[in-house]
């Protein structure tokens, strides 16, 4: 399922190594599927301070501790 040739951004690697999917991500933040996806494939994309925090919040809430300048350029 994974690694199928798709580009993956930093965060969305992350992600897959952690078995976790966009989906569930995206349901748990209140995020939308699309920003969600475009975080996970877009190397270039970067997104909104506002949006981070609802991941990041989600992603503790779910025993995870990320920092946004591991994953994004700011």
């Amino acid at each position: 399922m994974f690694g199928l040739g798709k580009k993956r951004s930093t965060f969305g690697r992350w992600l897959d190594k952690k078995g976790l999917t966009q989906d569930e991500v995206a349901k748990c933040s209140k995020v939308g599927r699309t920003t969600i996806s475009n975080m996970c494939n877009d190397e270039d994309y970067s997104p909104r301070i506002a949006t981070w925090v609802k991941v990041q919040r989600a992603l503790e809430r779910k025993g995870y501790t990320v920092d946004r300048n591991d994953f994004f350029n700011m």
